[in-house]
């Protein structure tokens, strides 16, 4: 089981020397991974589904994963997620492909829908149309990583005669890994995705999850290039090594965790990675 850290961009955790501490310590204690979160704004004043306060500081997951790949020099870096119908694709493949370039090939490219209305009224974005764009954004950011002469042609995108370089470091580009605990989702994961993620799920939610997307698969031509469809999930509650293994039994193969424990924000932090790690082995 791979095993990845969660929200190194947000709330106190997200200023340099935090995230230099943090991530030092997810690097030495041989966690595989560390991961951001994304809002790109918040509804004010809160009101469900909203997940976070107004006043909750989230560094944006490109400046956010750009800092780490300096930070860091072995794990992977991923974006959980990139709520991608409110970007420009072009404009961010640019983005994310400079971060590979500049983590020597270590990034994992997170994306999803996106699920409150307000924040796509704000972005000028028809929150109806969030599911259309994704499907678009990621099929025009794979052709401008990987098309010799890239042309694209989508209800929401489309170029010629353009190049975008460089190219990412890994080949053919990045994982695109798909967010997202529903029938839609499923779907997408199947059929653009090299993987699927779903956020803080027990054993029981995972198990329906994973079942949705067999189901999928079933009813969803898979392209032959994607490969084979990796499941991560960051789970609900402390992990151990019993539950490691039914987590894999499901056929989970990374969990990305959320940091719990005591004393302040960096110092509870750095003690969950240092905590887990001698807990499950790692290293």
């Amino acid at each position: 089981m791979k095993i990845g850290y969660f929200g190194f961009n947000m709330g106190p955790l997200g200023v340099p020397e935090a995230i230099r501490e943090i991530l030092g310590a997810v690097e030495r204690c041989g966690f595989e991974s560390a991961w951001t979160g994304e809002h790109v704004i918040a509804i004010d004043p809160q009101v469900p589904p909203s997940p976070i306060a107004p006043d909750h500081p989230m560094l944006d997951t490109v400046a956010a994963l750009s800092f780490a790949a300096a930070a860091t020099s072995r794990i992977k870096l991923g974006s959980g997620i990139i709520l991608l119908a409110q970007r420009n694709p072009l404009v961010l493949a640019k983005e994310l492909a400079s971060i590979d370039v500049l983590s020597q090939g270590r990034l994992l490219v997170g994306v999803g829908v996106g699920y409150i209305a307000g924040e796509f009224e704000a972005l000028g974005i028809p929150y109806g149309e969030r599911g259309g764009r994704v499907d678009d954004h990621i099929e025009a950011m794979r052709a401008i990583w990987t098309q010799e002469k890239p042309v694209f042609k989508g209800k929401f995108t489309s170029f010629a005669g353009v190049q975008s370089k460089p190219s990412p470091v890994q080949t053919p580009h990045p994982p695109i890994i798909i967010g997202g605990m529903s029938a839609p989702a499923y779907r997408r994961a199947v059929r653009h995705g090299s993987g699927w993620y779903g956020f803080n799920q027990d054993l029981e939610a995972a198990a329906a999850s994973i079942a949705g997307i067999r189901s999928a698969e079933t009813e969803n031509e898979r392209p032959a290039h994607l490969g084979q469809l990796s499941i991560s999930v960051t789970p609900r509650g402390t992990v151990d090594k019993d539950s490691i293994k039914r987590y894999e039994d499901l056929g989970v193969e990374r969990l990305m965790l959320l940091p719990k424990g005591r004393g302040g924000p960096t110092e509870r932090a750095v003690q969950f990675v240092e905590e887990t790690a001698a807990r499950l082995g790692l290293g």
